[in-house]
């Protein structure tokens, strides 16, 4: 429901006019005009999942690749409820709640701003100050605006919405406190701390563990008096059923190893590989068993750099060469 296509990820440096974002349900449309001064961060958010997601993809046979002239940015591969759809949807929710959170307590939208509900008392040897990040409103944007697609009695509806929370409930779970000294020449006379989120790696890191540790599911239909209505149980009983902090797919993914425009693969020919890992990354299994080729580049590089005192660093350049690994 975020995969919207380069006129809407590019919206954090243009004008909005609501109507002119393709992809967009009525629900969604009215949430964009009721909040338009928000809209940017929302953009920004699609965006870092994106960017997140690609660096966490970044040495397996799917790299989380976009295509730039389709209102869906991935493709056909999030027609399927895989877990690479799952990854997608928590990363993009997380995305979004994580950069109008920033955005609130920077002080550039006048509907939100700094939280000061979850401050208590102050600890031994430190004092509230500084603006705490208020989660809870951008969880509460990414939930009103990613989810409003979501409203349909059917499996993968019920999917997107797992996976949605399960993102922007890694941002509230990943909180800390973090504090700054205040003293002369450097001392910490006076601690003041707020709350904090994350760096966004670490929320892409944590993703990527539930990403590879995700729960398979099986779809059961019940008759409600509002008719047919799909749900999502654990297709292993023997296991642990998954947490609303887990993420949730019922059907297999592609291997990704040759192009298929049905389930959006693009393989993984003359991609870059590890020849030293056993890994994904490496050339036997990120190559699919077809071998690879290497070549030779040079690249120049600082080299030989010396101190100054006081104070500059002076280097010469070099040329190196480096073997380069593709697939075949």
């Amino acid at each position: 429901s975020l995969a919207l296509g380069q006129q809407y990820s590019s919206l954090g440096s243009q004008p909005i006019l609501c109507g002119s974002i393709p992809g967009l349900v009525p629900k969604q449309l009215r949430f964009c005009r009721n909040y338009i001064e928000i809209m940017p961060s929302v953009a920004e958010g699609v965006k870092l999942g994106i960017q997140e997601c690609q660096h966490q993809f970044r040495g397996r046979r799917w790299n989380c690749t976009t295509i730039d002239d389709s209102l869906a940015i991935f493709g056909p591969v999030l027609d399927k409820a895989t877990r690479e759809s799952a990854f997608v949807h928590a990363i993009a929710s997380a995305g979004v709640a994580f950069a109008v959170t920033r955005s609130c307590a920077e002080g550039t939208s006048t509907i939100c701003g700094c939280d000061s509900h979850h401050k208590g008392p102050p600890g031994d040897g430190w004092k509230w100050g500084g603006c705490s990040e208020d989660a809870d409103f951008g969880v509460l944007v990414s939930r009103e605006f990613a989810d409003a697609r979501e409203n349909r009695p059917d499996a993968r509806s019920a999917m997107n919405r797992h996976n949605n929370e399960a993102g922007r409930t890694t941002i509230l779970d990943h909180m800390h406190l973090k504090c700054k000294c205040h003293g002369l020449s450097g001392s910490c006379e006076v601690k003041t701390c707020w709350w904090a989120q994350p760096d966004f790696r670490a929320i892409g890191d944590y993703l990527k563990d539930k990403y590879d540790s995700a729960s398979e599911m099986v779809v059961e239909k019940h008759r409600e008096s509002r008719g047919w209505v799909e749900t999502l149980r654990a297709k292993y009983a023997l296991f642990k059923p998954p947490t609303e902090r887990d993420l949730v797919y019922y059907e297999n993914s592609p291997n990704f190893c040759e192009p298929n425009p049905e389930t959006g693969s693009f393989g993984t020919r003359d991609r870059t590989c590890n020849v030293t890992s056993h890994g994904i990354d490496g050339c036997d299994l990120l190559c699919c068993g077809r071998g690879h080729n290497t070549r030779t580049e040079k690249r120049k590089e600082k080299c030989h750099c010396i101190f100054h005192w006081c104070c500059y660093v002076s280097c010469q350049e070099c040329i190196r060469v480096y073997d380069v690994h593709t697939c075949k």
